[in-house]
This record gives C-alpha cells, sequence and structure tokens, in this order.
C-alpha cells in the first residue's frame, strides 16, 4: 500500500470513502451491513488505514455503520475522518449538540480529522460568522483531543476557497478537494493547489473519478490509453494522475463493492507515475470530455455589458457547462444548484428576458438566451419534469 507522511503519521493514499457504501433494493438509506464490513475487513487487511465518513451520507447512518465496521479493530489501528454539516444552513447552531451525536454515533472517543463540509457559496457566510462559534467549539475539541487534525472540505471556486484560507487558513491542516484530471482544468483544480499550497496547506482528493465518469470513457479514448498501458485498468488512470502530485497525501474513493475495493487496493499497491506521454494524452481525453455539450464561452463579458438585467452570464455559463456534463454521465448534479443558491432571484438563469441583447455582442454566436432556458429545465428535480410531461406543460 502506497502511504504518504502526515505530521509523522503514515496514512494509505487510498481512503476509503463512506459516501457510495452498498444498498439494498437502491434505497440509499438501507446499506448493506453485512457487505460494508466485509470490504472494511479487506481494506483493514490489506494496508487502508484511513476511513472517512459524515453525518448526512446513506440517509444519516454512514457514521454508525462505520463506527460498527471499525469497532472491532484496536483504535490505534486506523484513522476516522468526520464532518460538520455545515452545507445544511439549519445546523449552523447546533455545532456542539452535532459533535457530540457524532461521537456517539460512531462509538468514538475522539475523530482523527475532522473537517467543516462543504466551504462554498451558500454558506460561506455563516462559516465565517462568530454568532454561530463553529470554529470556536472545534478549537476547543482540538485542545481536549477530541479532534486531531482540522481541515475543511470545498466545491466553491476560488473566490470562496481564498475567503476562506484568509479568515481560517493558518489553522487548517489539511483541505479535501473535488480533484481529477477532468476537473484540473474545468474546475481550476490546478488553481486551486496552487493556492493551497501559498498555505502549505496538504490537499485530500474527493471524487477521484469524478462519481465514475473517468471509469467509462468509451471505447476510443480507452483504446489510446490501453495502448500506452495494456494491463492497467480504465479507473487506475484517474488515481495515477493523482499519486505523481507531492501535494496530495489522500485520495479518497467511495466504493460500492467488495470488486471496486480489490481493484484499488492493487491500483495503490505500487506507484507508476504517468510519463509524458500518457500525461498528455490523458489531458487531450480530458478535454475532449469538457468540450462535450460544451458552451464554447470565453469569459470576454460582452453579454454582460449588455445584459439589462446585470447577470453575470459567464459564471452561469460556467456552472451551465458542469452540470449537464455531470448530468449526461447519470450523475446528481450538485454543484450548480449549491451555487446558485446563493445567486439573487433577480441574477439566476431564470431572469433572463430573452430579448437577445447578449447575443448580439457575443463573438462566439452563443444562442445564450436558448442556454439560460435550457439551464432553468435542466435544474428541474426529475419529479417536477415528469409532471409537466403528464400535464403537458
Amino acid at each position: 500500500m502506497i502511504c504518504r507522511e502526515f505530521k509523522g503519521l503514515q496514512l494509505s493514499m487510498l481512503g476509503f470513502g463512506a459516501m457510495r457504501l452498498p444498498v439494498i433494493d437502491g434505497d440509499d438509506a438501507k446499506v448493506n451491513v453485512e457487505q460494508t464490513r466485509r470490504m472494511v475487513d479487506y481494506a483493514m487487511e490489506n494496508g487502508v488505514n484511513y476511513y472517512d465518513t459524515a453525518w448526512g451520507y446513506h440517509g444519516e447512518h454512514s457514521e454508525e455503520i462505520m463506527g460498527d465496521a471499525l469497532g472491532k479493530y484496536p483504535r490505534d489501528t486506523y484513522y476516522i475522518a468526520d464532518k460538520f454539516p455545515g452545507y445544511d444552513l439549519a445546523n449552523m447552531p447546533k455545532v456542539k449538540e452535532i459533535f457530540a451525536e457524532q461521537l456517539k454515533r460512531t462509538g468514538m472517543e475522539y475523530f482523527d480529522f475532522y473537517l467543516l463540509h462543504n466551504v462554498c457559496e451558500m454558506n460561506i457566510e455563516q462559516y465565517l460568522d462568530p454568532q454561530y462559534g463553529i470554529m470556536e467549539y472545534l478549537r476547543e475539541q482540538k485542545k481536549a483531543g477530541r479532534i486531531r487534525y482540522l481541515g475543511f472540505s470545498c466545491h466553491g471556486e476560488m473566490p470562496v476557497l481564498k475567503k476562506f484560507l484568509e479568515a481560517h487558513g493558518d489553522e487548517m491542516e489539511f483541505c479535501q478537494l473535488q480533484l481529477n484530471y477532468l476537473d484540473w482544468d474545468f474546475q481550476h483544480g490546478k488553481e486551486k493547489v496552487e493556492l493551497l499550497k501559498e498555505y502549505d496547506i496538504p490537499v485530500w482528493v474527493m471524487e477521484p473519478v469524478r462519481g465514475g465518469k473517468l471509469a467509462k470513457l468509451g471505447e476510443d479514448r480507452e483504446k489510446r490509453l490501453k495502448a500506452l498501458r495494456p494491463d492497467e485498468g480504465i479507473p487506475a488512470w484517474a488515481f495515477r494522475f493523482l499519486q505523481g502530485m507531492p501535494e496530495v497525501k489522500m485520495i479518497l474513493s467511495g466504493m460500492s463493492d467488495e470488486a471496486q475495493v480489490k481493484d484499488n487496493i492493487a491500483t495503490f499497491a505500487e506507484e507508476r507515475p504517468l510519463n509524458d506521454t500518457e500525461m498528455k494524452t490523458l489531458m487531450e481525453i480530458a478535454g475532449e470530455l469538457a468540450d462535450e455539450r460544451s458552451v464554447p464561452c470565453t469569459a470576454c463579458h460582452y453579454c454582460v455589458d449588455h445584459c439589462p438585467q446585470g447577470l453575470d452570464i459567464p459564471r452561469l455559463i460556467e456552472l451551465y457547462n458542469d452540470h449537464i456534463l455531470t448530468t449526461k454521465a447519470g450523475l446528481f448534479g450538485f454543484i450548480a444548484p449549491m451555487a446558485l443558491s446563493a445567486v439573487p432571484e433577480d441574477k439566476k438563469p431564470e431572469a433572463c428576458l430573452h430579448c437577445g441583447s447578449c447575443e448580439q455582442v457575443c463573438p462566439q454566436q452563443i444562442k445564450i438566451s436558448e442556454v439560460m432556458t435550457d439551464f432553468v429545465e435542466a435544474l428541474k428535480p426529475k419529479d417536477e419534469k415528469k409532471d409537466e410531461e403528464k400535464t403537458g406543460e
């Protein structure tokens, strides 16, 4: 098992993520406990020592299930990470109660790693608001030994990450980012890693295969990779990309069955860094994936100057591109809805007047009004779309 040093600890570079555990009858809240135990047992036997859970995973059952699966092992043989669920603003005043309940659910006396969960556009102001006492309380828990290392996860864009680091960068010991070869450019992953380096904060990775999208690339692209490494599985390329980054200490994988656990552990048995040719090919594929159904906005902002509503059209198109790419892969797209939740109602896609003023000055000749209409439709919950189809609306 490849390991990375962190403050004197030897962490398995592969972390066991408990957000996509095996479930029964497709019900996310009904975890197959016996299968999960077998998966954890295999991981423990093969050198995985980092386990990541959270308050809201699997209908708030993940913490209890992971605590049960790990409880049979000596406490000093693994590291467990949990998170304060600030993705729900209703939780902001409840840090004390939630933290106590998390210890109870997991059966732990302390957490090795604890994160502020999902710092983003929706909650940055609340996370930084001293009235909730979140940071103050977590500092107290760290001092009392109930938290060993304090960090945060971030799905927000660069301005959010900068703002949070300016406030708390001196006390954050690690940062968990959505990072993979597609999002290296597509979601400004490279810039985020560089910013964290300025604060000397190591990177923990979530979504290394982007929810499974990078596990299947299509016949043509897979042939190109197989020609370079015939014995390498397609998902392994995503891990190899990250393994070559010295800033990355931990790569979390949300494993859903025993086969995934075994495959991932095999990938992390040895380091096989990508050479220049392999890296070039992989990034070419990343560019192709990003271009699929992507609106070619160059963010020149001519449209913004001519929009009577003052919409930040380039930013809306950026969110649209991410949402379409994600949902096209059959995945749940949450980044766009999350970011838009912090946008005033009169600045959202549905505020577009379809007047065409922006389109008259767009150098790329983008049908912006059509993009805004499609974005509104794409954001609708599936149930709402089905109801409209039934009523003919």
